[in-house]
Formats: structure tokens, sequence, C-alpha cells
């Protein structure tokens, strides 16, 4: 297991210590004038709103001006009664009133606004501050409703605000104002890791009480601030947090790089970057790994995949572009304190990611600090743009694939015992119940859109790509809120080499008694989808959702021959019962492929093959060789597929036993590649993490073993393989290589 840095640890025991013994001497901090907390404060300024960048110049003149703007409209319209700030957010207005005070702080500090250095200004922030903490933000007052109101998002924006207009908010103001942030935020808060003070939510906690802290040259707190992110670092086996495969959870049974993920990045790229020279500087180089390892693996093309953005799919429109641009901001300011191989990697990572994405143009943002940083790596010639990776990443336990090969990209999001079927709350997401249920995202040249146009809002929730599901009606926001879905199903997740995968899910439906064995092999061109064990007794249909595209594209389908394409996004390989509808919901155009299993079927079962950016000659070539990929088992027993042209040979096995020439002591995922040197890989992984041992036979002569692994508790070599490991379950479901000589 991670442990933070050896120098995160000595300077956090130390800051620690200093917090506990000045708590226990005194309540509130003697005022010190400290030079650090000038430089801090003057730092955060830079950070937060940018430097270095002409204001003169364009867009950046035209959006301070507007922001000078928008903050002149919002000081003339205040007005100070018992019930509000502005009349049109009457209290507790927990995000408006807050956010308006901080967009003025911001005009007042901010050059080229028109308002820049504006006392009066300052003063009208300063009073807003203490009229909302006198009416809603008050010590004592009962902080009803989303705690998150009151811990995190009111007291930021507050203190923000105050620090940025300094001294024009006085003493009174600014102790009570202090005084209602420790009680809403007491340095208890963040003693415990647990409950909401975990991961994302401990980030914010920490950059509030840094702000804190710099309202009044409190050391104690800015060391609190710091020894509160030492369990942020740690590799977590549940729960919230960082896996050792790269996942990230937040409440606890939620993928949340693309959220929760992303205020955690850029909360702790903005705390390394305000305190780096300060005598609280933070540094570990866990976060660092997880820029590549945890977040780059959901960016495609400069937008965050929705599959580990939690409820936020059903926000707005373009919200994953959204997040990939904030993701991209947090990089390139983390990477100023990273060290420069990493920096390098990042910047070329990101400029890739800009230069690709053109549906929304990453630059086309002006917010100052991403855009100068965005700005300065597009016009660096020495910083390449890096091209989209291939490759395979699974993540076994958040129930997350990712599959990139030359010209497409594919990702699959699925529920287990550990995690949800989806994310509901706050009133949001209430149709996303099947986005666990195996919905295969894919994007071929060009689509980069293709989930972000109003998709959520439009599409039939009951016909998502990739899915099998009961047809049986749910009502709006079905389950437990906040990710507590999750299916009795263990065994989900499967087998990678890095190139090539072999995935399964046991589902067990939403609210429903649909149960299937889903399993996909993710190749060069096509992801190969098989279905069985397909059962149900809720009195409706149950269905497989080829696909459901938001298009008005031509579709052309030969059922005989078993294929249909559709024009400038791929192919379909159907071999039996493809069903198609086009259909026009809301405003937007949909093309969907099914197949219908029947009233309550038993053991019903599917084989497709996906052909992402295909031809219409090319899927038809394919449909017309049904032996490019053979079919070696398709039962609620095993899955396996081989594929010749590409040397693969795939199995999922449900429970032990053989499938062509593989077979397994118990239930596992086989994936063995065979290469024209001579040699082959035989990968395995144990997606229930519960074995203590397996044994693998390949029924194929090998030579011997050339690398091995430290789990290969014995080996066989001669006519066929057969590969003995010690317990997979501490592996927590990555994939086991070995590599071997054939004869």
């Amino acid at each position: 297991m991670h442990r933070p840095s050896r120098r995160l640890l000595l300077q956090a025991g130390a800051v620690a210590a200093a917090a506990m013994a000045g708590a226990l001497a005194r309540s509130e901090p003697a005022h010190t004038p400290d030079d650090s907390f000038v430089g801090l404060r003057r730092r955060w300024r830079e950070v937060t709103l940018g430097a270095g960048f002409d204001a003169g110049a364009e867009p950046y003149r035209t959006w301070l001006a507007g922001t000078g703007r928008r903050a002149a409209r919002h000081r003339a319209a205040m007005a100070y009664t018992g019930t509000s700030l502005w009349a049109d957010q009457p209290f507790p207005s927990f995000a408006a009133t807050p956010g308006r005070l901080l967009a003025m702080a911001r005009a007042y500090a901010l050059p080229g606004t028109g308002l820049t250095g504006d006392a009066t200004l300052a003063a009208a922030v300063a009073a807003g501050i203490d009229h909302y903490r006198r009416h809603v933000y008050a010590a004592g007052a009962d902080p009803a409703g989303n705690w998150w109101h009151w811990e995190i998002g009111v007291p930021r924006a507050l203190l923000d605000a105050a620090v940025l207009v300094g001294p024009h908010l006085d003493e009174r103001r600014s102790a009570a104002l202090r005084d209602a942030v420790d009680h809403f935020v007491p340095e208890s808060r963040l003693g415990d890791y647990s409950g909401t003070s975990t991961a994302a939510n401990r980030v914010d906690l920490c950059v509030v009480m840094l702000l804190r802290a710099m309202l009044r040259a409190d050391p104690g707190k800015a060391a609190l601030a710091v020894s509160a992110l030492a369990p942020v670092f740690r590799v977590v086996s549940e729960g919230d947090g960082f896996y050792r495969d790269g996942s990230f959870v937040q409440h606890s049974t939620v993928p949340y790089q693309g959220a929760y993920g992303v205020t955690l990045l850029t909360g702790l790229a903005t705390l390394f970057a305000v305190l780096r020279g300060t005598p609280w500087e933070v540094v570990d180089p866990t976060v660092f790994a997880m820029v590549e390892r945890s977040f780059a693996p959901f960016v495609h093309d400069g937008f965050c995949m929705d599959l580990v953005r939690g409820r936020g799919i059903a926000r707005k429109p373009f919200g994953d572009h959204d997040r990939g641009r904030e993701l991209a901001a947090a990089i390139l300011l983390l990477g100023e304190v990273a060290p420069a191989a990493d920096r390098v990697r990042w910047q070329a990572m990101v400029k890739g990611w800009a230069v690709r994405q053109t549906c929304r143009p990453m630059g086309a943002v002006a917010d100052p600090p991403f855009h100068a940083r965005l700005t300065a790596v597009l016009a660096d010639d020495a910083v390449p743009a890096a091209p989209e990776p291939a490759g395979h990443r699974l993540f076994p336990m958040s129930a997350r694939a990712v599959h990139r090969r030359p010209g497409w990209c594919a990702a699959l999001s699925m529920a287990s015992a550990t995690i949800g079927h989806y994310e509901h709350g706050n009133g949001e997401n209430l149709r996303g119940w099947h986005t666990g249920s195996g919905m295969l995202y894919w994007w071929a040249d060009g689509h980069a859109d293709q989930y972000s146009d109003s998709f959520w809002t439009t599409v039939d929730p009951y016909r998502l790509p990739g899915t099998t599901v009961s047809t049986r009606r749910l009502p709006d926001g079905a389950g437990p809120a906040w990710g507590d879905t999750c299916p009795p199903g263990r065994w989900v997740g499967g087998a990678t080499d890095g190139t090539y995968a072999v995935v399964g899910q046991h589902l067990n439906g939403l609210d429903s008694t649909m149960e299937a064995f889903k399993s996909w092999f993710f190749l060069d061109d096509a992801v190969v989808c098989l279905g069985a064990g397909i059962s149900g007794a809720d009195g409706v249909p149950v269905e497989t959702i080829v696909d459901n595209r938001r298009t008005a594209a031509p579709l052309t389908a030969d059922l005989r021959a078993g294929w249909a394409h559709l024009d400038g996004h791929g192919g379909y390989v159907v071999p039996d019962g493809l069903r198609t509808l086009r259909e026009r919901r809301g405003d937007r155009d949909y093309v969907t492929l099914w197949l219908d299993h029947g009233l309550d079927p038993d053991q019903a079962d599917y084989v497709y093959l996906l052909l992402p950016g295909a031809s219409r000659a090319r899927t038809a070539a394919r449909a017309a060789d049904p032996g490019w990929a053979r079919v070696l088992a398709n039962t609620a027993r095993r899955q396996a597929v081989r594929v010749d042209a590409l040397g693969v040979t795939a199995a999922a096995f449900w429970n032990e036993g053989a499938a062509g020439p593989l077979a397994a002591s118990g239930p596992c995922a086989v994936l063995v590649r065979e290469d024209a040197a001579g040699t082959a890989t035989v990968t395995v992984a144990d997606p229930r993490r519960d074995l203590d041992g397996v044994t693998v036979t390949w029924d194929r002569p090998v030579a011997g073993v050339l690398r091995g692994h430290p789990l290969l508790a014995g080996a066989a070599t001669g006519d066929r393989l057969r590969l003995a490991f010690g317990p997979t379950a501490a592996l927590e479901g990555a994939s086991v290589t070995v590599t071997v000589r054939l004869s």
C-alpha cells in the first residue's frame, strides 16, 4: 500500500503537533503579522485569478470588461433586507449570494475590469459578506439542509471574497466571519477521516481551512489545512479515494474522476501551487502519479467520459467537455510544481487534447489563469501535441474499462457488489437506472459530441447502448440515493494485457429479477459482445441494446446477411434477430438497434460484433466471414472466443470448466495472445477477488516459461501448458501475465 512521502509525513506530524498545542493553549490565536501570510495571500490571487497575462489583449480585455460590468450590476442591485441581499435571491441563497459577492471581489482584484482597486466596490463586498453572515451564515445558526453548503460552498466563497478585498473587511466583520466559519467548520472536522470528510470533500475542507488561516494570519490553522491532507494520498481498498488500479471513488460506490475527482485534483493543484515556498509547502508523489493513472484514461479528445461523472451527467449539455477543460486546467497548474519530466508529458498531453477538441474548443473560454497557461503551451513549438494513446485500461475496483485503438475509443460502465448501478441525489439523474448495466460508449473520429449534446435528456433511458435490461417501468429515482444501488454480482472485471482485453459482468437488473452474463472482447477494430443466461420473471420483455446513436445518419441493414451500417459511424454484425428503429426524441434524432429476448426469457443469449468507424464494405465483408471471430462458448458457465488473425483466445470463466483449448479450475478471466516470434502471453485475472489459487490450462505445446510472476506457484510445459497461481485475491482484480516460448 502506498504511503505519503516522508517529507509530507514529517511536515504533517510537526504541524499537527503545533496545531494541537496551539488549540490547547488558546481558543483563538493571537494576531501575528507574518510576511509569509502576505506572500500567501498574494500567491492565492496569482494562482486563482491568474498572473502574467496582458489585460489589454484579447480575449482577456473583453472577458475582464464583462466581469467588471457584471460586478457593477450586482453592486447597483444590492438591497439590504432581512430576507435577501438581492431581491431576486431570497435567503438562504447558498450559491447565488456568496457567488455574486465573490464575483464582485474578483472584479476588484483583477486588472482591466474598470473596477480594479475600486474602494467602494470592496466596501460593498465587505458589507454584503457581513449582511449574509448576520442573516444566514451566523455562528450558532442551525445548518439545515445539505451540509455541503455550510461547510464548503458558502465559507469558501465568503472567505475567498474576504481575502481578495483584504483590509476593506474591518476587524469586527472579519472576526464575526471567522467565528461563523469556526462554528460550522471546527478544527475537529478534520480530525476524523470518515463520513463526508474524505477524498474530494476533505480537500475542499482543507482549502476552507487555509482561507480561514489567511484571513487572520493563523499559522495553526494553516498547519492543520496541510496535515489534514495526508489521508487523501493513501491508496485504499474500499470506500472513498484512490485505488491501486487507478480507480477513484466517492460516495463509497460511485466512480467519480469526472466530478468529485476534478474537484480533488483542482483543489490539490491549487494548494500545492499556493503553498509552494511557504512554511506549509506540501508535496506528495501520489497525486502526480494519479494524473496519468486515474484521470487521463477517461479523457478522450479533451472531454471527460460520462461513466465517471456520477449524477452530474444529467446537469447540462456538454458537461463532459466542461469537466475535461477543468481537468486540463488542474493538470497544467499542478505541472508548475511537479517534476520536470511529469510537466513535459502533461503539457504534451493537454496540448493534444486541445488540438483534437474541435466541437467545443478548449481554449474558447477566456478564464485568465487557464487560458494563459494553455495559450503558452499551444504556442510552444518545443511541446508536441501528444496523440491519443492506444491500448486498454481496466479498472476492476470501479467496474470500468477504456479501450483505445487508432481511430476509435470505447468505454464500458458496469455495476458490481461494490459499485452502484447509478447515482441519483438532490433531484439529479433520476433516470440513470441502467448506466451500470453494461453501457458501452464508443466514439469514432468526428463524433466527440455523441453523448454530450443533450443525450441524457433525450435518450430512451431503457435503451442505453450495450445494456441488457428488463423493460419493467421504474419510478424516477428508483433504488436508494447516492449510489447505494449495488447488485449482488461479484464477477465483474476481466483480464487485459494492455492491448486487448476480455471483460465480463454478472449482471443483476436494478429493481428487477433479470439476470445475465455479459462479456466483451476488445480487439483491434472490433468489440465482440456475448450474452448468455439471460433470464427474468418481471412479466415484461428483456432487451439487449446493440446501440442507440444520437444521429440522423442513414442506416443500411441487410438483416438476412446479418449486418447493419450507420453512415459515418460504424458497423454491426448481428447474426440473428436485430431490430431497428429511427425516432425523434425531443429535438434529437436517434437510431436504435436492439435484440428482443422476449417476455420473461429463460437462458436467452446473443452474439454481435461492434465495428467502430468501419465502412459499409468492411462491415459486409466481416459478416461474410463468420470464422473471423469463432465463439468457443457462450453459456452461463463460460464465454470464450478465438480470433486467429490476431492470435487471440480469451475466455470469461463464470465457473470452473473448459472452453476450446482453455480450462480453469475456478472463476476467472483468461486472455492468451500468440505472436509471430514464437512466444505467447497468458494473462489471468480474478474478477471476484476471492480466490486462494487458480490453475489455468492451455491445450497448446509450450517449450518453457520465459517470464513468470510472483504469484505463479507452478508451471508445467510440454504438450500443453499448465499454470498454477497462488492467492489472486490480493491483486484486487488486477491481471497477471506470464510469457512462454511456444514449441
